[in-house]
């Protein structure tokens, strides 16, 4: 099989022109108000074009009340999941392994991390990964966890995992295994699935765990994982899935990355009635991503959430390209992919001393009482990716252990 670059998110540097850069149209308003199997090798196979999988069992469905919660309420767990690719990764695949290891270490620190590694590979991650990591043997193609992982939610029943039908963001990328990871690992660990009738990622949705979902149209109304599906039938499966009730769009970029635009890269909530949006540095160039980020402000401006109260926008510059220890052209210098864990949060930190300190302020300023930690990724964002792309919680069930 050939495998494309190793890349996850090209953040549309200089360079590009704007010529033929599509930013999706159809967000005239700036949301939608709510009316009314164990562990170890898994057998390869590739999911259908629209992320259905045939094979699968009939699903579990949650309970009509089943609610996403908040990224800050109290995590079981986090899972991670390690690189496997040589085809995919090159020879970054040990930088970025170095990578996941100290970010699962970082994670540790705080709460329980599983990492799902392949059998023939998953020694080699608990030596680099240390005493502090649980490493179970669950195949996988590739690290972004928050994407081929369940997205949980919590009902009258308890605990139960959303599978999103993960197919390569488009089938862009090969996904054997990696469309299979949310099945496997929640029949692991015996907990509820529902198949979702959408197709999707985890990293393209962002919910404040009071009613409230921000998404962008270009990683959801796209042919490539929902065809022949309105923005509205969307939205009523996120009203279902998730247990919200009111959702924000805004329009993303299509076709210039491989997750073609996700939200978790661009506006993240963090204090209640609070988004925290990517915004392009002062020595960044005009492009299409910083025209995507000016959309977006526009729209939060005027957006409400689910309780009725308007929007207040933080803004969170990126580093100066000239002065980051990454490179290459993919390279993801958001700080809005960071991750909350229980007691802390987990943000990038790229080698701008200035941009590095002043987000970790601004974040800190978000999560009082967290201990904010921040964690060199160059190579996994060399590879497109972050943090949050890399992690999946499992949410605490209340009174309960949760395991």
């Amino acid at each position: 099989m050939e495998y494309p670059p190793p890349s996850r998110r090209a953040l549309l540097r200089s360079g590009l022109t704007l010529a033929g850069l599509a930013l999706v149209e159809g967000c005239s308003s700036s949301s939608s108000d709510s009316s009314g199997s164990s562990g170890g090798q898994q057998p390869s196979g590739s999911s259908a074009p629209t992320g259905e999988n045939p094979s699968a069992p009939a699903s579990t469905s949650t309970a009509a009340a089943a609610t996403m919660p908040a990224e800050s309420q109290p995590h079981t767990r986090t899972f991670m999941a390690w690189p496997a690719l040589e085809e995919a990764w090159g020879d970054q695949l040990g930088g970025v392994r170095q990578d996941i290891a100290g970010l699962a270490q970082a994670i540790a620190g705080f709460e329980p991390v599983v990492l799902m590694a392949r059998s023939d590979q998953a020694d080699q991650a608990r030596q680099m990964c240390g005493s502090s990591v649980e490493v179970i043997e669950l195949t996988v193609d590739d690290l972004w966890a928050r994407d081929t992982g369940p997205t949980f939610v919590l009902g009258p029943q308890g605990l139960s995992g959303v599978d999103l039908n993960f197919n390569g963001w488009g089938n862009k990328q090969t996904h054997a295994n990696d469309s299979q990871v949310a099945q496997n690992l929640l029949a692991h660990y015996k907990i509820p699935r529902t198949q979702a009738p959408i197709t999707g990622e985890g990293g393209g949705i962002e919910v404040d765990g009071e009613g409230t979902l921000m998404a962008c149209e270009s990683s959801w109304v796209n042919d490539n994982r929902n065809p022949g599906k309105s923005r509205d039938q969307i939205e009523a499966a996120f009203k279902d899935l998730f247990g919200v009730t009111k959702v924000v769009w805004v329009k993303g970029v299509a076709g210039q990355d491989i997750t073609d635009c996700h939200i978790d890269a661009l506006a993240r909530f963090g204090s209640t009635g609070t988004v925290l949006l990517h915004r392009p540095g002062a020595n960044t160039p005009p492009d299409v991503w910083s025209q995507a980020s000016d959309q977006a402000l526009q729209v939060l401006n005027s957006a409400t959430d689910a309780k009725g109260r308007s929007l207040k926008v933080v803004q969170v510059p990126e580093p100066d390209f000239n002065l980051i220890s990454g490179s290459g052209k993919n390279f993801l210098a958001t700080y809005i992919n960071y991750y909350v864990v229980n007691g802390g949060v987990i943000v990038p930190k790229f080698g701008d001393q200035s941009a590095d300190a002043n987000a970790a302020g601004i974040i800190q300023d978000q999560y009082p009482g967290r201990k904010v930690v921040q964690v060199s990724i160059d190579h996994i964002a060399s590879g497109g990716g972050g943090i949050h792309c890399s992690t999946q919680q499992q949410p605490a069930v209340p009174n309960s252990s949760g395991s």
